[in-house]
């Protein structure tokens, strides 16, 4: 077999807290959420983890549309020519562009990108199918893959193929596509909070960190285990570049012929990412309920000649299906114990155990996997006739504490820092989110950034005067440092 098609053996997860890089990627691969595909820096998305992203799709999905937007599909090869008409664009791109150059024996005459990002093709359709002010807002938005040609690979953090949602508007004025992108802001930072269950900062980015052809970038930061940053989602105010550059107009209500302000705006399965990385330990994935493929699995336990556990099992999960419950039967045959551990490394949120003794009793433990075994609150004895309320109750305390514990570590590593020497001593150590006021200058980031490798993450409005902690120059803002994925 090629040594491209082996795939690496992981029998076991390594403690989280030695190496958190080698305990993500076992983790990934134990867990069955993909597998290493024969081509550099591409994964392929195995039926668990591709659940993960189908509930993600879903939610987001909900939320688009629910907000007005409708979903298209546009071509994955974008002409060189429509490419180079924004040259901001190209410039930030340039390096992860993949190209093709020859179709079946025949060489193209004009390279072809594929598409790293839409905004050349959707601008170029959006060209063509705006005329009128009565044509606006365009609100669209697409599930697709992109392909950009990194070279240091991890699964879903960063591979040179991958999914993600793209956002793409058009509107009539600047105000508008502020609104417009704001609002996409807030979407990301409630499907964040509420179903990824982990706490973000929101905010703009600086200059250096913002969209290549963006007026403004706005982003959700997330924070992870070794203290550094994970972007998780961007919301682009593109202003007039990209009309401009692709010649998108429309006819005002005066007859006047205006360009069109546009924005985009994308997640991508990095949040997978950020909650593989935010939520688990060292016993493997812990899943949120709103998340998870599997919400829970109910394991039937044989003793001897007893199968009555077994007979019942069926029912139980017939009644978790009928009430919407993401619910599966683990009838295989294997020991308790060995079924116990491999769904603790998939993190579904809760197990359902029933034996003989509780066939006779009426009734089934639930165990919770966001707690260890013997911790308060980690499992319960409910009656089979109360299973439904139970494990929906269940369900809605797992999704509520992994938040809280996430919650409690971004705030307990965020440091609000007045010295100098002790900002670059932490953005350096990756002590978490660095947050002080800041002079907004380039020069001030670069130097950061060289001295410590940490740039700002997003920043917010100042409360009060103050100067910059890094250079001494009075602050326009305060912002997040850290080091980053």
């Amino acid at each position: 077999m090629s040594e491209l098609l082996k795939q690496p053996v992981v029998k076991d997860v390594p403690p989280k807290g030695d190496d958190l890089s080698a305990w993500y990627t076992a983790v990934c691969l134990r867990a069955e959420l993909v597998s290493y595909a024969p081509v550099r820096g591409c994964v392929v998305l195995r039926p668990f983890g591709f659940g993960l992203w189908e509930n993600l799709q879903r939610e987001l999905d909900a939320r688009f549309k629910a907000s007005g937007h409708e979903n298209a599909y546009f071509p994955l090869l974008i002409p060189e020519s429509l490419l180079m008409k924004e040259a901001e664009h190209v410039e930030g791109f340039a390096p992860e562009v993949a190209w093709v150059t020859q179709g079946g024996t025949e060489q193209l005459t004009e390279r072809l990108a594929i598409r790293p990002t839409s905004e050349v093709i959707i601008g170029t359709m959006y060209a063509q199918w705006i005329e009128s002010h009565r044509d606006l807002p365009v609100l669209i938005n697409q599930w697709c893959n992109v392909l950009r040609w990194e070279k240091a690979t991890r699964p879903f953090l960063r591979t040179m193929e991958f999914l993600w949602q793209e956002g793409h508007t058009a509107h009539a004025s600047a105000a508008q596509a502020r609104e417009e992108t704001l609002k996409i802001l807030d979407i990301y930072h409630d499907f964040s909070d509420t179903v990824a269950a982990l706490p973000v900062y929101a905010g703009v980015k600086s200059e250096s960190e913002r969209f290549p052809g963006a007026v403004e970038t706005y982003s959700i930061e997330a924070l992870m285990p070794d203290g550094k940053a994970l972007q998780s989602a961007t919301s682009h105010d593109l202003g007039q570049n990209f009309a401009k550059a692709y010649d998108i107009t429309f006819a005002d209500a005066d007859k006047t012929i205006k360009y069109v302000y546009t924005t985009s705006w994308g997640m991508s399965w990095r949040m997978l990412g950020a909650v593989i990385m935010a939520h688990g330990d060292d016993r493997g994935l812990r899943i949120p309920p709103k998340l998870a493929p599997v919400q829970a699995v109910i394991v039937p336990i044989v003793r001897s000649e007893d199968r009555r556990a077994l007979e019942k099992a069926p029912a139980l999960l017939a009644a978790l299906q009928k009430a919407g419950i993401r619910a599966r039967l683990d009838d295989r045959d294997q020991k308790p114990g060995w079924k116990f551990a491999e769904w603790e490394i998939r993190g579904v949120p809760l197990r359902v155990e029933i034996g003989p003794r509780d066939v006779g009793n009426g009734t089934v433990t639930i165990v919770r996997r966001d707690k260890r075994k013997g911790e308060e609150g980690a499992s319960r004895t409910v009656p089979i006739a109360d299973i439904v309320r139970a494990v929906d109750a269940a369900l809605e305390e797992v999704q509520a504490n992994l938040y809280a514990q996430a919650h409690e570590f971004l705030v307990s590593h965020t440091f609000v820092v007045k010295e100098r020497d002790e900002f670059l001593e932490r953005c350096r150590n990756r002590s978490g989110m660095i947050d002080i006021p800041w002079c907004r200058r380039s020069e001030c980031e670069a130097f950061v950034k060289s001295e410590t490798g940490a740039t700002t993450r997003n920043l917010r409005p100042l409360d009060a005067d103050a100067r910059c902690v890094a250079c001494g120059e009075p602050a326009r803002t305060r912002a997040y440092f850290a080091q980053s994925y």
